[in-house]
């Protein structure tokens, strides 16, 4: 694989795991708990969010195994105790990281959509030497990774932001009972990638994505 494709893809897998946990952060903040951005959570910094294999290793390997790309950062700390509305802010902190790629998906289409005009293509590693083609590759990238990582992070199996977003939705007797999977559910999620599931998930998003840069 291109090295400079792999650093493109490393650099965009930081900036969206960034957006997604600062997300997090404000979210809470809003919401009426300060904990992580006294932590300096609710920072753009990415410095701040990095988790040595979740943010790095575990990306790293699957770009260069040529897989979805997806990875996690350090936990963002809340307490529920100080929210204005435990339930409802318990469920809108979880949400916020997916939306926030969702939405940094949405802009870079949206801006390659216009570079059309000025002429940008169907981006692939062998643009990067021309200034319009390494965009392209960067924004095609951004939509990609952003995208999965929001609909990875969707699946409603703790720790994955999916469980807060369902325990949230469920009665408080249900999400108890849904909470005893917890412990559980790293090996459900190994389980997923190993039977290939989760690349069945990832195929529509990225069929998406690749008609959308077209």
């Amino acid at each position: 694989m291109d090295i400079r494709l792999i650093l493109v893809q490393v650099f965009v897998v930081l900036f969206a795991i960034t957006v997604h946990e600062a997300a997090h952060a404000w979210t809470a903040l809003k919401f009426g708990d300060p904990t992580a951005a006294a932590l300096g959570r609710a920072s753009l910094n990415p410095l701040v969010h990095i988790d040595p294999v979740g943010t790095v290793i575990f990306p790293l390997l699957l770009i260069i195994f040529q897989q979805p790309v997806f990875g996690w950062a350090k936990p963002v700390p809340y307490n529920p105790y100080n929210l204005r509305r435990p339930r409802q802010g318990s469920l809108w902190i979880s949400f916020a990281g997916p939306i926030s790629n969702l939405l940094t998906a949405g802009a870079a289409v949206l801006l390659f959509q216009f570079l059309k005009l000025f002429g940008a293509r169907i981006p692939d590693s062998s643009l990067l030497i021309k200034p319009l083609g390494g965009v392209s590759v960067v924004l095609f990238a951004t939509a990609l990774i952003n995208a999965s990582l929001a609909i990875f992070n969707l699946i409603p199996i703790p720790p994955l932001d999916g469980s807060g977003i369902l325990a949230g939705l469920l009665s408080e007797k249900a999400a108890a009972k849904y909470a005893r999977i917890r412990p559980y559910g790293f090996f459900i999620i190994i389980a997923l990638m190993y039977t290939k599931i989760l690349t069945l998930i990832f195929s529509p998003v990225q069929q998406l994505i690749a008609k959308l840069f077209t």
